[in-house]
């Protein structure tokens, strides 16, 4: 049996927690060791105790969470010294990011003590045995890693240099090695992850609006990367003027991470396109959803017919200085190429001998064709109006045809629909010269068209079409047949016209 002072102190008990619990207050429950209370669900209160503190306090109670609802603590409204010691927690990335949210806190972000200790944890110097360093060195690379005499933002700066140079250093390490086919880098595909390049384009609108857009498929072929752009929030094509080609790298790459695309990047200009010339001089192919237009170089941009509304955006870009054009140009200027230093020709009288040409047909992973010919050569005597003629399929040998495999067709997907257009593919080339260096090359939609039988030629059962490409280095025009009975097309013609004033650039000669 409760005592009269237990009473009083349970009493008392019950005033405090009314401040705290629900308006239905609180029910008391003898029992053999005292009272047990619990949440009343009624309207009215067992103990006239516990409802007269409840009556008196509950509107304060409500005015105080009504004010504190309406008055946040903002972050900004700490003093600095809490601020850094919460940044001193945060990762290099993370911190750049912190650094653009207004000025005060890209001063604090750039604080020599956090980022000398993400420094020196970063680039820690690995010792190869067990011998204690001399106290001289440990004093002298502690005096290394001052922070008083360097201005603000000082170790911010030397930390994403080295990260910068350790990256691009890998990247050189990886390019070196050749592929002997191809002529380019072989390990292209690692060198995509070492940097985390991805490719992203940018819609400018008349009024100077831009829309940047991250590509929705990847695809990695022999010797190119066709990147893909579709989606429902296409800005109206009536309202833009330009598009950018750009490559992205992370400023800080984490090879044991995918990138991110929240994190700060790097922007890499490698072409800008005008979306005015999308006219029938540059309609390459339809289907019953969509025509697509050529945009050189490289660009494929897809329109829906009915609408006339962007529906997807191709780039087809060669691996040949791939990497350094995405990572080394900027957001204005693309990446220039070392000038070119002429290579010696000891027989220019003997015309272009010793190259080789590497070809493949494709479309969003599918193959056509994937071909290599080597030992390639022309005479001097084969020039024509300005070019020279390097034939690498003679019509008249039949044993140098060569089939296509597959049905060709330029895939494409939305997010609504997907389709082919015939007689389309991507066509990448690849023509070394004679010291195994790239002379030319190019990744580019094409199409078939239908032509006459040639007359200088023998005559095929079946129709003829031809390809045709041309760019400031040269011209590819391809023969082929279709053949009813195997229902596939034959190559039985190709041939390049090679620019002369390419040629005596790359020689320093004079045809």
């Amino acid at each position: 049996m409760a005592t009269g002072r237990a009473r009083l102190l349970q009493q008392h008990w019950l005033g405090v927690q009314a401040l705290r619990l629900p308006l239905g207050g609180l029910r008391a429950i003898p029992g053999s060791s005292g009272f047990r209370f619990t949440f009343r669900k009624g309207p009215g209160v067992q103990s006239a105790a516990a409802s007269t503190p409840l009556r008196k306090h509950a509107p304060c109670e409500r005015h105080r969470r009504r004010a504190s609802s309406h008055c946040p603590v903002r972050l900004d409204s700490l003093p600095s010294e809490i601020l850094l010691k919460i940044l001193s927690y945060l990762d290099a990335t993370t911190l750049l990011c912190t650094g653009c949210v207004n000025r005060r806190f890209y001063h604090l972000a750039n604080d020599n003590f956090i980022w000398i200790r993400i420094y020196s944890t970063a680039f820690s110097p690995k010792r190869c045995n067990w011998r204690i360093d001399p106290v001289e060195k440990t004093v002298a690379s502690m005096k290394a890693l001052s922070v008083e005499d360097k201005e603000a933002g000082y170790w911010k700066k030397e930390y994403i240099a080295k990260r910068i140079a350790s990256v691009k250093a890998a990247l050189a390490q990886v390019l070196k090695l050749v592929n002997p086919y191809t002529g380019l880098p072989a390990k292209t595909k690692e060198a995509l992850r070492i940097s985390g390049l991805g490719w992203v384009i940018i819609l400018k609108e008349k009024n100077g609006k831009e829309h940047v857009m991250e590509h929705a498929d990847l695809f990695i072929n022999h010797s190119s990367v066709m990147a893909v752009w579709y989606g429902k929030n296409w800005p109206c094509l009536a309202t833009l003027s330009t598009l950018d080609l750009c490559g992205v790298t992370p400023v800080l790459m984490d090879w044991h991470k995918p990138p991110t695309k929240n994190g700060p990047r790097w922007p890499s200009l490698i072409a800008k396109y005008s979306l005015s010339n999308l006219t029938d001089s540059t309609l390459v192919g339809c289907d019953r959803f969509v025509r697509i237009f050529h945009l050189n170089p490289g660009l494929l941009v897809g329109l829906w017919k009915r609408a006339e509304e962007l529906a997807f955006v191709m780039a087809n870009l060669h691996f040949h200085h791939l990497v350094e054009k995405s990572t080394l140009g900027s957001a204005a200027f693309p990446y220039e190429l070392p000038p070119h230093i002429p290579l010696l020709d000891d027989s220019p009288e003997y015309g272009l001998h010793g190259y080789q040409l590497h070809v493949d047909l494709h479309s969003s992973g599918t193959f056509y064709l994937c071909s290599t010919f080597r030992n390639l050569f022309t005479k001097q005597g084969y020039i024509e109006n300005g070019y020279v003629k390097l034939i690498v399929i003679h019509f008249q040998n039949s044993t140098e045809h060569l089939p296509l495999i597959g049905k060709v067709g330029l895939s494409w997907r939305t997010d609504v629909f997907d389709g082919c257009i015939k007689s389309c593919s991507v066509m990448d080339v690849t023509l070394l010269d004679e010291y195994g260096k790239p002379f030319w090359c190019f990744s580019s939609p094409v199409c078939m068209r239908s032509s006459p039988n040639p007359s200088d030629g023998p005559y095929f059962v079946g129709p003829t079409y031809c390809v045709d490409y041309e760019d400031s280095t040269g011209t590819v025009h391809v023969e082929l047949v279709w053949i009813e009975e195997t229902e596939e097309y034959f190559i039985v013609s190709l041939v390049l016209y090679l620019s002369i004033a390419k040629i005596n650039h790359w020689f320093g000669t004079q045809y």
